[in-house]
């Protein structure tokens, strides 16, 4: 058997890593047109999750709601290998508020390791997948399951083994994963027995959920399983969770550190080997001896059937119960406290990424219509073309006025900046300005230098203060000294100067916007005059040559059409420029008005006549 040659075998090689990496990056089914990856970044469990149902949380921020169907059910899940459906769970979907809590089984989850799988999604015709019911999401090792979020019934259980509890279920709005239930410590939920719940002696077990307690209390029970000697309870003492087993040994475990009330904890408590194990936030909290007794008795949550000295049930919130048949591993316990959280290293642990389009939607059809354009151009009429060219030439102009009056306002802004900051120093005293100068007007007052003064050189402001210095100027050299003053007649003849000066700056500010209008108002028109002559030709030549069939029509009608298109590009952008621009505008306009009443103000604060009878 002879040996491939070194470079042909990693040629070979290189070619399959990259054909299997190309398989995973290949679109599951064209039929679903987006896709977001998901990241599981198992890279803080302590060990091993192994298969595990891990929360999705989808809101408007990764992910788009309006892309999918209203209830979610075109949801798949595709695995790394691009190509298993994994199983998964909507507990929650809801397309007005933009929230949506998905499960999905992950076939093993392993410490310091990476795990991606993609969430499908827009086929409006895709029915709800076999993968989408609850019972397929959940390991054979769970007994029962509780997300709470029901309205208006009792829990239910989101397994297939059906343990339903009954009794009354207060919802309590935004819990730690969508709602959840308020306990009140009164009347208990119950779970009835069944096969899937039933507690051999020395059974290993999980039991985790997560908990907000309102109060801290002595001994309120949150869970209890009696069954005559038999009994199993789960206990808060102030606050610090307390396991307590009564059977052939009696154990009750030491309280340790009190949890905070009105703040979520995830608890988790195994049972395996004659050991019991309490997880707080997927650490482990205590250790001690102890062995599950056996019990067929309903499970109690949150309350006592009958009253026991010394107990009573527990008050607060709970959600996202669990009851497994065998022992989580602390891996496990780990990754459902940190993934199911609400902080950043929940984020850190899954998060999605960036929306993909696939080739249904036409993303992989967009430079095939942009090159259309080319191909209706072809078919364009002379006198369509003449439309074009008009439309064309506006375009040109305006955008062009557009321009200029972008940088145009940006100068006279900017000068209107500098001119306010040096007009607050001078409007204390007015008078401090030697009208008998033009420099010092200019320079208002010697305050401002050459520099300054350039950039205010543009500022209509700037301007209507010459205007009113001016004024001021030529009446008080007809004044011995500024302490005559100037008269009420005078201040109205400088004032109606101050509003000339508005007009004429208002005329420069708005020069060239005509242009726009025109392109706004004529642009449509043209283009619609260029569609009606093309297709009125079109029908002239059909009607000529007597042959009537969609290749001989579709051509001129497209591009006819073309001019209309083009005619709708010159006038929105121009809309929508001329609307900021004319914004802008009167906000200068303002500005320059108020300057004009607060400058007559002051002109008549200081420049106050001895006596009111004088004129000039």
């Amino acid at each position: 058997m002879t040996r491939l040659p070194q470079s042909i075998a990693a040629l070979l090689l290189s070619a399959s890593f990259l054909s299997a990496e190309e398989a995973k990056d290949a679109w599951w089914n064209k039929d679903w047109t987006l896709r977001q990856k998901i990241t599981l970044n198992a890279s803080a469990l302590s060990g091993p999750a192994g298969a595990s149902t891990v929360l999705i949380r989808l809101h408007e921020g990764n992910f788009q709601f309006a892309s999918a169907r209203e209830d979610g059910s075109d949801i798949r899940i595709v695995g790394g290998d691009g190509k298993t459906l994994l199983s998964h769970h909507i507990e929650t979907y809801d397309g007005l508020l933009n929230e949506a809590f998905v499960w999905v089984k992950i076939p093993n989850v392993l410490p310091a390791a990476k795990e991606t799988f993609t969430v499908y999604y827009g086929n409006t015709d895709a029915a709800l997948a076999a993968s989408g019911k609850s019972v397929d999401a959940y390991a054979d090792t769970l007994a029962a399951v509780y997300h709470f979020a029901e309205r208006g019934s009792a829990p239910a259980d989101a397994t297939s083994n059906a343990n339903n509890a009954s009794g009354p279920a207060i919802v309590a709005e935004g819990s730690i994963i969508g709602s959840g239930i308020r306990l009140t410590g009164s009347q208990p939920l119950t779970v009835p027995n069944s096969p899937s719940l039933e507690w051999s002696a020395g059974q290993a077990i999980t039991i985790s959920a997560w908990v907000k307690p309102s109060t801290l209390r002595p001994n309120a029970t949150l869970l209890e399983r009696s069954d005559g000697a038999n009994s199993f309870r789960f206990v808060f003492d102030n606050g610090s969770p307390v396991v307590e087993s009564t059977g052939t040994a009696s154990v009750r475990s030491q309280p340790g550190a009190p949890l905070v009330a009105g703040a979520w904890s995830h608890l988790a408590f195994t049972a395996e080997g004659g050991k019991f194990q309490l997880y707080v936030n997927g650490t482990l909290y205590l250790i001690t001896d102890g062995t599950l007794p056996a019990s067929t008795a309903s499970i109690l949550i949150g309350g006592l059937l009958e009253a026991r000295p010394g107990y009573e049930g527990f008050a607060g919130e709970l959600d996202e119960l669990r009851i497994y048949n065998t022992a989580a591993t602390p891996g496990a316990i780990q990754l459902a406290a940190i993934s199911e959280g609400t902080g950043d290293q929940a984020q850190q642990t899954l998060s999605l990424g960036a929306v993909e389009t696939g080739e249904s939607q036409g993303g992989g059809h967009m430079m095939e219509h942009v090159m259309l354009f080319g191909d209706i151009a072809n078919n364009m009429m002379f006198d369509g073309w003449i439309a074009i060219g008009v439309c064309v030439i506006m375009i040109i102009v305006g955008w062009t006025v557009a321009i200029k009056k972008f940088i145009y306002l940006n100068k006279i802004e900017r000068g209107n900046r500098e001119f306010l900051d040096q007009w607050k120093a001078l409007s204390t005293d007015l008078t401090a300005i030697d009208h008998s100068s033009a420099a010092d007007i200019k320079s208002m007052g010697g305050q401002v230098d050459e520099d300054d003064q350039d950039i205010m050189k543009d500022s209509p402001l700037y301007h209507i203060y010459h205007i009113g210095s001016e004024e001021i100027s030529h009446r008080v050299e007809k004044l011995n000294g500024k302490s005559e003053g100037l008269s009420s007649r005078s201040i109205q003849a400088i004032r109606a100067s101050l509003d000339t000066g508005l007009v004429h700056e208002n005329h420069r500010l708005t020069s060239g916007l005509v242009f726009l209008t025109i392109s706004i108002a004529g642009g449509p028109y043209v283009g619609l005059l260029g569609t009606v002559v093309g297709v009125m030709i079109t029908f002239a030549i059909i009607a000529k040559s007597g042959e009537v069939n969609v290749n001989s029509i579709a051509p001129g009608i497209a591009s006819a059409l073309l001019a209309t298109v083009v005619g709708l590009i010159v006038a929105i952008p121009a809309l929508f420029i001329y609307s900021y621009l004319n914004g802008r505008i009167k906000n200068v306009v303002s500005t320059m008005q108020v300057f004009i009443d607060e400058f007559v103000a002051k002109m008549a604060e200081f420049y106050r006549p001895r006596n009111e009878g004088d004129s000039l």
